[in-house]
């Protein structure tokens, strides 16, 4: 089953918290993961977009506490923030009962609205965990599905659409109904082609840092107005903020945080990419690849682990810093291609950040050491090896 990895994850939190929160994209699987998973309980779904449901909710205490013997999966809960409330409620009543994890499975398309929401009502109730879209572990290790992966990105059905076309059309109708639909019933009041404008200016800046004020002179907007643009859009998961390292060290660090388009689809249908072929002709190839490579590590980090970047007023660099303690921390730089050449201050960057373990994550398929310590390595084998510290 795809994704066992994440649902081994969801179902150890389920059998230690009284509610668990499956935090991610509009369409990433998270409905099919949760009834897969529940598909063996006495369980009881209710879609919080679905008028029928949201009835039976009208009196949400005496319904919800009338299956309490059951696993109730409430989707698209970032609709109803006044049931968090309740939820804790009922917790507690059953934890007086002697049950005391796995009573509700929520499922959010927002990620911190939906942590702002339920902090206060479920702390030390809940437990959140965050889905991505596909990756490379989940399609297989052959190139043509990696590749295939890269180019249309991991939401499932325009990874598995019948060709590039199909799948740039998927992408174009999903983020047509977050701008029209999605951004307006989250309460945000932005105009759909504004909000598209500023998407897409993140797509030609991936992986950089954001000017806010030139960012709102082309929008005519102001400065506050993109910073809070932009954080709807970190929200709703579908742009990564990357912070810098920010260690004491003694040079000049740049200070603002990158951005990545997290879904690389959504990437190149932004930018009118239709195709592979004209994705490696396009300047935006090199950061793409960046872009995936950072979402597909991601994506089998444990859950304590740290990320940030690293960049000095001077140009020296690292594109990911993984710090799992105080004894362990990965730089990993990301060059896209088979031979890559690497910066010869790479590995004195390294001393900066306590370099534990030194990567560079390239285009091939290989495994092996390059001197001063740094290993050359594929994604799917860093991932591999992430995944088993997990």
């Amino acid at each position: 089953m795809l994704k066992r990895f994440l649902a081994d994850r969801l179902q150890k939190s389920m059998a230690q918290y009284p509610s668990v929160a499956l935090l991610g994209a509009r369409q990433v699987g998270k409905t099919t993961l949760a009834k897969t998973i529940a598909k063996h309980q006495n369980t009881i779904y209710l879609d919080l977009e679905a008028p029928e449901d949201l009835l039976k909710l009208s009196d949400p205490g005496s319904y919800l506490s009338g299956h309490g013997d059951k696993l109730v999966i409430l989707d698209e809960i970032q609709r109803a923030p006044d049931l968090f409330g309740v939820l804790r409620g009922i917790i507690d009543k059953n934890r007086e009962r002697g049950r005391k994890a796995g009573q509700f499975l929520l499922l959010g398309s927002a990620s911190m609205d939906l942590l702002r929401q339920s902090s206060e009502s479920l702390a030390g109730r809940i437990s959140y965990i965050e889905m991505s879209g596909l990756n490379v572990l989940e399609t297989g290790h052959n190139r043509d599905a990696l590749l295939n992966l890269w180019f249309r990105g991991g939401f499932p059905d325009s990874y598995l659409a019948d060709d590039d076309a199909l799948a740039m059309d998927w992408q174009e109708n999903l983020i047509r109904t977050y701008l029209e639909r999605d951004v307006p019933q989250m309460g945000f009041r932005v105009p759909a082609n504004r909000l598209r404008r500023l998407w897409t200016m993140l797509a030609h800046n991936q992986g950089e840092t954001a000017n806010c004020s030139k960012l709102g002179g082309n929008l005519e907007i102001d400065g506050k107005t993109v910073s809070h643009y932009i954080d709807i859009l970190v929200d709703l998961l579908l742009v990564r903020r990357l912070e810098p390292w920010h260690n004491n060290v003694k040079k000049r660090l740049i200070k603002s945080p990158r951005f990545y388009i997290r879904d690389t689809g959504i990437l190149h249908r932004l930018l009118g990419i239709d195709d592979y072929e004209s994705l490696l002709s396009n300047p935006v190839l090199g950061k793409s690849w960046e872009g995936f490579a950072v979402e597909n590590i991601h994506s089998v980090l444990p859950r304590r682990a740290e990320t940030y970047y690293y960049r000095t007023a001077a140009g020296a660099e690292i594109d990911l810093v993984i710090n799992f303690s105080s004894a362990e921390t990965w730089a990993v730089e990301i060059k896209h291609g088979v031979a890559p050449k690497l910066g010869k201050h790479f590995s004195s960057t390294c001393e900066d950040v306590g370099a534990t373990h030194k990567y560079v994550v390239y285009g091939g398929d290989d495994e092996f050491p390059v001197g001063d310590g740094v290993t050359m390595i594929s994604l799917p084998r860093i991932m591999e090896k992430l995944r088993s510290k997990g």
